[in-house]
């Protein structure tokens, strides 16, 4: 295991390289912000498509990262089988799956904590179908969950039987999870859940032409706002 230490990290904070995370298909490519010994809970965040060029670098996923480290919370992030230097193929959601469930051995293997997880886009589907129901995850996280995107249609029957809460967040002008097409999946979820419209953001939190400026930061403040009323972090 290979340690970094950044400048953009907490002080109490290190990004170590993860060498042992391994999936049915092989090694997963994976990094672990440390957080603080003493943290209640550890965090998993999944990345987009790969085929829009989607890694655990991505923005929003850097940006979800920094939203649970900011309470001091170890985070895992991984690349999917086939991305990066992971080994294996694209899978097209089914085996991905499996590498989200590898990453939530690791992290109980390794932390023995509570888990959270984040997902965004393609990886918020997929990780929402392997954590609903773990009892291991104790809290969901779907940034710009998608309905439909590039050909790929993304259904969610299996929400009714997700019973940790739920905290989905979406521009209001995402391309690939219409408005009224998710309120009603989130409709069909059960209590507790959150459902947040980020105004004049697209799909990837960044602005549209009446609001050009960014808004990853504003996705990043409804993660640890909700973060402190449900878990009590601090």
């Amino acid at each position: 295991m290979m340690t970094q230490t950044s400048s953009s990290q907490t002080p109490s904070s290190q990004i170590r390289s993860i060498d042992d995370l391994h999936g049915p298909t092989g090694r997963l490519e994976a990094l672990l912000n440390t957080g603080r010994d003493d943290a209640s809970y550890a965090a998993l965040v999944c990345h987009p498509h790969p085929s829009g060029g989607g890694t655990m670098h991505n923005k929003v996923v850097y940006h979800a990262m920094k939203a649970f480290l900011s309470f001091g919370l170890p985070v895992l992030r991984f690349n999917f089988r086939g991305v990066g230097l992971s080994e294996g193929a694209h899978d097209h959601g089914l085996g991905e799956q499996d590498d989200v469930l590898a990453a939530l051995d690791w992290l109980q293997h390794n932390l023995d904590r509570p888990i959270l997880f984040a997902g965004f886009s393609f990886g918020s589907n997929v990780g929402l179908r392997a954590c609903c129901g773990d009892p291991r995850v104790k809290g969901l996280v779907g940034l710009g969950v998608p309905v439909h995107a590039e050909g790929r249609d993304y259904t969610y029957k299996f929400l009714p039987n997700c019973t940790q809460p739920k905290l989905f967040i979406s521009g209001d002008h995402d391309q690939y999870g219409p408005r009224d097409i998710l309120e009603g999946v989130f409709e069909r979820a059960p209590e507790p859940k959150r459902l947040v419209w980020i105004s004049d953001a697209d799909h990837f939190f960044q602005g549209t032409t009446a609001s050009p400026n960014p808004k990853l930061d504003l996705m990043q403040a409804e993660i640890r706002l909700w973060l402190q009323s449900v878990f009590s972090l601090s």
